[in-house]
């Protein structure tokens, strides 16, 4: 098996073990739009930059996209 093949089930090993945290932190962070209004966007950012794993705040990132949709 290439290193390639190992990587690829690394990452969807973890994003099976994180996708149920990701949507919550994505939903408690959207949660704070309507409450902050047009503080919001730099607000989250700085909330996004601050979670850590890296590949965890890309998976909330990705979700918060999802439901502004």
């Amino acid at each position: 098996m290439s290193d390639d093949s190992l990587s690829a089930q690394g990452r969807a090993e973890f994003h099976r073990q994180f996708k149920s945290q990701a949507q919550a932190h994505a939903e408690r962070l959207l949660a704070q739009h309507a409450v902050m209004g047009s503080a919001w966007l730099s607000w989250v950012a700085g909330q996004l930059y601050e979670i850590t794993p890296a590949p965890l705040a890309a998976m909330v990132r990705r979700e918060l996209q999802r439901l502004n949709r």
